[in-house]
């Protein structure tokens, strides 16, 4: 707790300084990586992550100096040459884009590799800590090194706040965005900019083999909350700054432990979280539509044999039993335990010790049901020409998820029909 306490206080002038560097250059990721996640990018971020190494090798080689604009330069071009290969490969070649992507990443890696292991051995002076561009360490970066790339991460945050109408459509539909005069391939040229400049400063805090998790993940986790891009940029640059508070805390308080993984724990542990807790496409969410779809076709299955029972009886009032409810369909009796159980409660059926009958509302719920199921068989049998033989389970599955607006439609289209295709009478609301 001591040691939390004196890192919220900020006493430290280098403490400070790492603090917020690291900070700005995640969120500058994170939100770039939105723009590359919602057009299904991801793998190219680790290209150019990849691909960003020898860029750095040979600008040190070139000038003997480990300048932060000079190396940031070097990375530009060769992430930039990395893009322009991937395109020219799937423009001139049969090979799919996983397959270019691969190429490229493993032969600008190598290269990467090559050349720093040459630059270890050679004579060349200040060649230390060039290998933190590998796995990174934002604690060891200069204050040039931070200032530099906190002020490119907040160029990045605002060029994206400033085109962010242009981005988000060419993002979401670049053709409508051609269509109405926008220059696309200057927008695609520029979102790969921004994104190259996102890769190029990350990797001082991540290291070029965790990069894409520090462009990518923030993203993922964002989308799992929301639909709107503005919310999701927000949420995904809030992600991105705790892991980076996370990491430079755990940094200052374990002088052994490195500030880039732990971002990228910090960062996989809330996206974790968001893809199992978050209200929409959470796995809890998702989970539990399963099972509330699941019982409302239960139910509506169950209504629609007391219907039929009914039909067949020439009246709706007579009680019924598990025994009969089972013989009109194939209920197990777990089903109808669970079913009779929510009918009960939902009031659609009325209890009594020699059986169950329809209330009210439960014979219009039923109604209601059986009429979706004949108008679809209608349908399916005058529009679509479907063999008799096949309507009546294609009708079973679409029926509990017909909405009013289709129902009336349906109706409109068949010209309110009295009968479906067995001659069975539509039942109407009475």
């Amino acid at each position: 707790m001591d040691s939390l306490w004196t890192f919220l206080q900020f006493k430290d002038a280098t403490l400070q300084l790492v603090t917020a560097g690291t900070v700005l250059i995640a969120m500058g990721a994170s939100v770039v990586g939105c723009f590359a996640f919602l057009r299904k990018r991801a793998l190219v971020g680790d290209a150019v992550a990849h691909a960003i190494l020898p860029g750095i090798a040979v600008a040190f080689m070139l000038t003997a100096a480990k300048n932060p604009l000079i190396l940031l330069s070097g990375a530009l071009v060769s992430g930039w040459l990395a893009l322009y290969c991937i395109e020219i490969i799937q423009k001139t070649s049969k090979l799919s884009a996983d397959t270019a992507i691969a190429a490229v990443l493993g032969v600008f890696f190598g290269i990467g590799i090559l050349l720093l292991t040459h630059i270890q051995h050679s004579d060349l002076e200040n060649q230390s800590g060039l290998d933190r561009f590998l796995f990174g360490s934002a604690a060891s970066m200069s204050t040039a090194d931070l200032l530099t790339y906190a002020g490119v991460a907040l160029f990045l945050l605002l060029a994206i706040a400033g085109l962010y109408k242009e981005l988000k459509l060419f993002s979401f539909n670049p053709e409508y965005a051609q269509v109405l005069g926008l220059p696309v391939k200057t927008i695609r040229r520029l979102i790969n900019s921004l994104t190259v400049m996102a890769i190029a400063i990350g990797i001082q805090s991540v290291g070029v083999v965790l990069m894409a998790a520090l462009l990518i993940t923030p993203a993922a986790a964002a989308r799992a909350w929301t639909d709107r891009l503005l919310v999701m940029i927000f949420l995904a640059a809030g992600f991105a700054a705790f892991s980076a508070l996370v990491g430079s805390y755990v940094s200052f308080s374990a002088t052994a432990m490195p500030t880039g993984p732990w971002i990228v724990m910090s960062l996989s542990f809330l996206a974790l979280i968001s893809l199992f807790i978050a209200p929409q496409r959470g796995l809890l969410a998702r989970l539990n539509r399963q099972r509330l779809n699941r019982i409302k076709i239960l139910t509506e299955n169950m209504l629609k044999a007391f219907y039929n029972l009914g039909e067949r009886a020439g009246t709706y009032q007579k009680w019924l039993t598990a025994e009969d409810l089972a013989r009109v369909r194939d209920f197990t009796h777990a089903e109808l335990t669970q079913g009779l159980r929510i009918l009960r409660k939902k009031h659609l059926v009325i209890p009594k010790q020699s059986g169950y009958r329809l209330s009210r509302q439960g014979l219009d719920e039923a109604r209601r049901v059986v009429r979706l199921h004949r108008l679809w068989e209608m349908y399916l049998t005058q529009r679509m020409r479907m063999k008799s033989d096949h309507i009546h389970p294609n009708a079973e599955t679409i029926e509990h998820i017909i909405t009013p607006e289709i129902e009336e439609q349906l109706l409109r289209e068949l010209d309110f029909p009295e009968k479906d295709p067995h001659s069975s009478p539509i039942p109407y609301p009475q």
